[in-house]
């Protein structure tokens, strides 16, 4: 569910998702070694999005809901600070960077060499995001369920 701060206009996580995900870092606490190297990775890449400037922070968190949603094999960590999203190798197949970390007038999606994007002798591995719609929300999601095939 999407909620409006009054402050920005943005769109946010809700009580609620913030909730299940300290939930969902718990139970992999609970899991043993591998568990809790997995939510840290997921807490460190939650703090990495919190710390990010109101769009960047609204961006990087849909994106997030997007890949649990379509990817759910993946794992949040941070890659130089950013979020990044692992295959089971351990391996970063994309990271979120954002726009205020590198003063740059648009925050990306940017897919590594893990990502099965291949189409041919060229093919894109970097996309823009400016804002987040039900347009950009369904190619975000195509491209994640793409990149993990």
């Amino acid at each position: 569910m999407l909620t409006k701060n009054a402050k920005s206009e943005s769109v946010g996580f809700t009580a609620e998702e913030h909730a299940a995900m300290k939930e969902r870092a718990a139970e992999l606490r609970a899991e043993g070694k591998t568990g809790a190297k997995k939510a840290d990775g997921l807490q460190a890449a939650l703090d990495s999005i919190a710390k990010m400037a109101p769009e960047d922070r609204v961006l990087a968190e849909r994106v997030h809901v997007a890949v649990t949603a379509n990817a759910p094999g993946l794992s949040p960590k941070t890659w130089y600070g950013m979020p990044a999203y692992a295959n089971a190798d351990g391996k970063v197949v994309f990271c979120f960077k954002n726009a205020g970390k590198f003063n740059t007038r648009y925050s990306t999606l940017e897919f590594q060499d893990a990502a099965h994007l291949d189409d041919g002798e060229i093919w894109p591995v970097s996309y823009a995001l400016e804002k987040w719609s039900p347009v950009v929300e369904k190619r975000v999601a195509d491209l994640v369920k793409a990149a993990i095939s």
